[in-house]
């Protein structure tokens, strides 16, 4: 019964490494056409100039009203730091080197212990996987042409 568990857990791990080599393949591919590129950073840089991920920035803020406790929007910092590392680079190693060096500082040190992380990381988690979603959105319906 262990053994089969332990068997599952590999599996799972292992699809995730797949999925993963995949999707850095495929953005690998992209991000040597610079035409793609340019067009997609206008694409990102026209999403925040019209402010269309304010809702989004409001739902993150929603939960905590206080001024102790209100969200930095660490994931919009990212997603602005990625964005300007994609202006100077378009390797995938410094981008994600840039996501990494962001995590590290925004939600890695932080954090005081390993349940304080493990909250930390997932509401992290959490809210990238909303702001990139609503990133995907619009980017598909107003500017079809940086999304792909």
């Amino acid at each position: 019964s262990s053994s089969l568990t332990e068997v599952k857990e590999f599996v799972k791990r292992l699809r995730r490494q797949t999925d993963l080599c995949n999707m850095a393949k495929t953005v690998r591919a992209l991000l040597n056409n610079n035409s793609t590129v340019t067009v997609l950073r206008s694409g990102l840089h026209a999403i925040f100039n019209e402010q269309s991920l304010d809702v989004t920035k409001n739902l993150f803020q929603e939960k905590f009203r206080n001024s102790k406790k209100r969200q930095k929007n660490i994931q919009f910092k990212c997603l602005k730091n990625l964005i300007s590392s994609l202006t100077s680079s378009t390797d995938i190693r410094d981008l994600l080197s840039c996501l990494s060096s962001d995590l590290q500082t925004f939600v890695i040190k932080p954090s005081r212990s390993k349940e304080a992380f493990k909250e930390q990381a997932s509401d992290f988690m959490l809210k990238w996987n909303i702001l990139l979603s609503n990133v995907g959105k619009i980017l598909t319906i107003n500017r079809t042409d940086s999304f792909g």
